[in-house]
C-alpha cells in the first residue's frame, strides 16, 4: 500500500502538469495482471503488510469479478502504481470492503446506494519516493469512477496512519475502528464520503480530479481479451449502469 504525504500548493500545480504524462491502463490480459500482482507483492512486502509467498504475487477473488476494474498507472511508459476499483450496488453488492465491514455497508446497499470501493492501492517501492504526487494521480481514478457511476458514497479502506490524507484531500470521514483485512498483516479502517455533497468542494481544491465523459467511458466501458482466444468481446453492462443511471456528461 503506497504511503501518502502532505502537499503544498506547488505540488498541486505540478499535478496539473503531470496529468498529461500519466497513462491509466485498464488491466485486461493475463500478462498485465501478473505485472500488477507482482507489483502488489513488492509494495506490500516493502512495508511488511503481507507474509512471504512462493508466487510473489498478491491477488484475490475480487480481481475477477465483473464489477471490478484493475488499473495500472504509467509515467513515461513505466508502471508506477495500481488501483482496483469495485462498484457495489443492490443488484451487484460484492466488493472487498463488504467482507470486512458488512454492518456498515449492507444498510447502504439495502437503501439502494451505489458505492465505489477503491482497494489494492500500491506503488513501486523503488520509484514512489521520487514522485510525491503519485497518490493523487492514482487515487484520482476513484473520483473518475464516482463520477461515471454516479456514486452515492465513496469508500476508502485504509490504515489508521493514512486517514489524515483521505480526510484532508477527499473529505472522507472515518466510520470504523481498525479491523483485520484478509491477507494483510496490518489492520485497516473504513472511511466514507457523501460524493454528491462533497464533489464540488474537492474539485475546487483539486481541479485535476475532474474528468471528461470521453475519459470516463474510455476507462470504464471496457472490453476483455479472453485468455484462450484472440477475439475481443464486450462485457455486459452492469445493472446499475446506464439502465437506470446515465453517466454524467
Amino acid at each position: 500500500m503506497v504511503s501518502v504525504v502532505q502537499t503544498s500548493g506547488g505540488l498541486s500545480e505540478r499535478n496539473n502538469y503531470l496529468l498529461d504524462s500519466v497513462d491509466y491502463r485498464l488491466v485486461e490480459t493475463p500478462a498485465d495482471r501478473e505485472d500488477i500482482y507482482r507489483l502488489r507483492y513488492r509494495a506490500y512486502r516493502g512495508e511488511g503488510a503481507v507474509a512471504p509467498n512462493p508466487s510473489q504475487m498478491v491477488y484475490d477473488r475480487y480481481d475477477d469479478l465483473p464489477n471490478s476494474w484493475i488499473f495500472g498507472v504509467y509515467l513515461d511508459g513505466v508502471l508506477m502504481s495500481s488501483l482496483r476499483i469495485s462498484v457495489a450496488s443492490p443488484d451487484m453488492p460484492a466488493c472487498p470492503s463488504l467482507d470486512v465491514f458488512p454492518d456498515l455497508i449492507e444498510p447502504e446497499l439495502a437503501a439502494g446506494k451505489v458505492l465505489v470501493d477503491p482497494t489494492r492501492f500500491v506503488a513501486d517501492p523503488d520509484r514512489e519516493t521520487r514522485f510525491p504526487e503519485l497518490p493523487y494521480m492514482t487515487l484520482r481514478l476513484a473520483y473518475v469512477a464516482c463520477e461515471y457511476f454516479e456514486a452515492d458514497i465513496g469508500l476508502a479502506s485504509v490504515r489508521a496512519e493514512h486517514q489524515a490524507f483521505y480526510r484532508r484531500v477527499f473529505l472522507h470521514k472515518p466510520i470504523s475502528g481498525p479491523r483485520d483485512y484478509p491477507g494483510l498483516i496490518k489492520p485497516i479502517c473504513l472511511m466514507a464520503v457523501d460524493y454528491p455533497a462533497m464533489r464540488e468542494r474537492v474539485f475546487e481544491r483539486y481541479p485535476y480530479f475532474r474528468s471528461s465523459l470521453f475519459e470516463r467511458r474510455k476507462l470504464f466501458e471496457r472490453t476483455q481479451q479472453p485468455a484462450d482466444s484472440g477475439t475481443i468481446v464486450n462485457l455486459p453492462e452492469f445493472p446499475f449502469q446506464k439502465a437506470t443511471i446515465a453517466p454524467r456528461s
